[in-house]
């Protein structure tokens, strides 16, 4: 396994550091954004496991730092001991939030081990920081993946008409903007869909349902299937993703949680005005030219 370091990303939360600081070392807070178990004794113990963490059998994680404005803590998975780091600068009343973990496999190793803990960290982590953010500013969180569960199912209530929800999911420059990476589509049923570019992805996945204002499915070269499906609620949309068609034995945590972060920055997008991406920069290491796009614009 090629391993590089670190993976680092920034960014922005509308909330002030003292609250920032407070969702992140209050074991009753990690308990609602991050994990099913947390106890926290600063400046000796740091520590969450559960159904939601990969390798959550018992706490792995050892307290390096805990002084306000930067949490440290090593975090071994499997036989591999990394360190993240989460630090908080003050910008006005908002606070940036700057996360760092060394250890991690580049991106090709993640793609071709994707069931790996290590592996899972980067969709783990996309999530976990969608539903702290979305905490501190009040809002609704998204649903955990239980790392102990085959179900790929989830509802979300966004504030918005149907056919604007639809929009942002059947048109690629849409999807684009909200989800942060760079999406190109034949928007037609049997048309290729890729997550970068079509030219260079061998295997893109491809649309094999659509129907306008209501629903879009992918199918991927493995049998996995994620499917959109939308109904009008109380003036706003009722969204189902649903993932499915992979083997029971071996659920794709990782695209799960990628999708479910994603779902996230959809629902923001939407409902938070002015928009703009929680994500300010992000660096995983070997990601191919053009997969991350983070100008909101």
């Amino acid at each position: 396994m090629s391993v590089t370091e670190p993976t680092r990303f920034q960014v922005r939360v509308r909330a002030p550091i003292d609250e920032v600081w407070h969702a992140l070392v209050d074991p009753g807070a990690l308990r609602t954004w991050l994990s099913e178990y947390a106890e926290v004794d600063l400046p000796s113990r740091y520590e969450f496991w559960g159904r939601y963490t990969p390798e959550g059998d018992r706490p792995r994680q050892r307290l390096l730092l805990a002084d306000g404005k930067v949490l440290r803590f090593a975090w071994i998975l499997g036989e591999t001991e990394t360190v993240v780091e989460i630090a908080l600068t003050e910008d006005g009343g908002e606070t940036s939030l700057s996360f760092s973990q060394t250890g991690l496999p580049d991106y090709a190793a993640m793609l071709a081990d994707p069931g790996s803990s290590l592996g899972m960290m980067y969709t783990f982590w996309a999530l976990s920081v969608a539903n702290l953010v979305d905490h501190v500013e009040g809002r609704p969180l998204t649903a955990r993946c239980d790392l102990t569960s085959p179900l790929m199912n989830e509802e979300v209530r966004i504030d918005a008409p149907r056919g604007e929800v639809y929009s942002s999911i059947a048109d690629p420059a849409v999807f684009t903007r909200w989800f942060g990476a760079h999406i190109e589509a034949e928007t037609h049923v049997g048309g290729r869909w890729a997550m970068g570019s079509l030219e260079n992805d061998p295997e893109p996945a491809k649309i094999v349902d659509l129907v306008p204002d209501s629903k879009m499915s992918l199918a991927y070269e493995d049998g996995i299937v994620a499917s959109w499906e939308l109904e009008e609620s109380g003036g706003g949309t009722k969204l189902t993703f649903v993932q499915s068609g992979f083997s029971e034995g071996k659920p794709p945590y990782g695209m799960w949680m990628g999708w479910l972060s994603g779902l996230a920055e959809l629902r923001r997008f939407h409902e938070v005005d002015p928009w703009l991406p929680i994500w300010v920069d992000v660096h995983l290491e070997g990601t191919p030219e053009g997969l991350i796009a983070l100008d909101g614009k």
